[in-house]
């Protein structure tokens, strides 16, 4: 069995069928999509529309899926921008990107991103347990897997996880760590990169009854087109969502301690 898992996809169609190619060349053939589907790009319908044709596929909430589908947002809050005005325009912001995003996809794609679970679970072929979750187990949001927590606080954000290897996404951070006798995978990002290498990144879990493999993989996609298709946009912060693929949000080298090597 191949399975692919990736995250935050965030509604790059073109990063999302250069890692889909990447994993037909590698002979996955099932998916794991760990949160983050749509919101913050801007192609959420063409997005949704080759997820849920992926072959096996199975999802898991994000918190920006959950803030498209419940109205709930992200900070600032108004309570926040009262204390301070000079919130108002970011609060601003994130309001019109997400009641963007929702009301593309209200129509046909709010009842299956309204019912997302909160993780997904397998036995390997060889009987290791693998859970997938969004950020950390019980929780779509606040603290992720990431290269550079301290040993003892991934531990405690893992407890009660119930498997052998913990999938997440979140931090847009690729991560191959073992703590507490468990292994802690953090996918990296198909999209919003934050770290020095833009490329798009997923995992490929090779297993059979004799063992299994988690291997990191990065795809190179054009982010120029995404710029365009940014351009073309009538979404409300298509500009900072062109940002991304600029590199103008990076914030972590691509291959500090505690990242993975990848396959290519």
């Amino acid at each position: 069995m191949r399975l692919g898992i990736m995250s935050d996809v965030h509604g790059n169609r073109i990063a999302l069928e250069a890692v889909i190619a990447d994993g037909v060349q590698q002979g996955v053939d099932a998916w794991w999509v760990l949160g983050d589907l749509v919101a913050i790009g801007v192609e959420p319908v063409a997005t949704l529309e080759l997820l849920t044709n992926l072959p096996g596929a199975r999802f898991v909430r994000g918190n920006t899926d959950r803030y498209v589908v419940t109205g709930a947002r992200p900070s600032p809050h108004r309570a926040d921008v009262e204390r301070d005005p000079s919130l108002e325009g970011l609060f601003d912001a994130v309001e019109a990107s997400f009641s963007w995003t929702r009301a593309h996809v209200e129509r046909d794609w709010s009842p299956m991103l309204a019912v997302l679970p909160t993780s997904q679970r397998l036995v390997l072929d060889d009987g290791t347990r693998l859970l997938g979750v969004h950020a950390s187990p019980g929780s779509d949001d606040g603290p992720g897997i990431t290269p550079d927590i301290a040993d003892a606080e991934l531990e405690v954000l893992l407890q009660g996880s119930e498997a052998d290897i913990v999938c997440g996404g979140h931090t847009h951070q690729a991560t191959n760590r073992r703590v507490g006798g468990m292994q802690a995978v953090n996918l990296g990002s198909v999209s919003n990169p934050m770290t020095s290498d833009l490329r798009a990144t997923y995992v490929v879990v090779d297993s059979d009854r004799h063992g299994h493999r988690v291997g990191h993989r990065r795809v190179a996609y054009d982010h120029d087109a995404v710029v365009e298709r940014c351009a073309r946009s009538d979404h409300p912060e298509a500009g900072y969502i062109a940002s991304f693929q600029r590199g103008e949000h990076v914030r972590y080298g691509a291959n500090r301690p505690g990242t993975p090597e990848f396959d290519s």
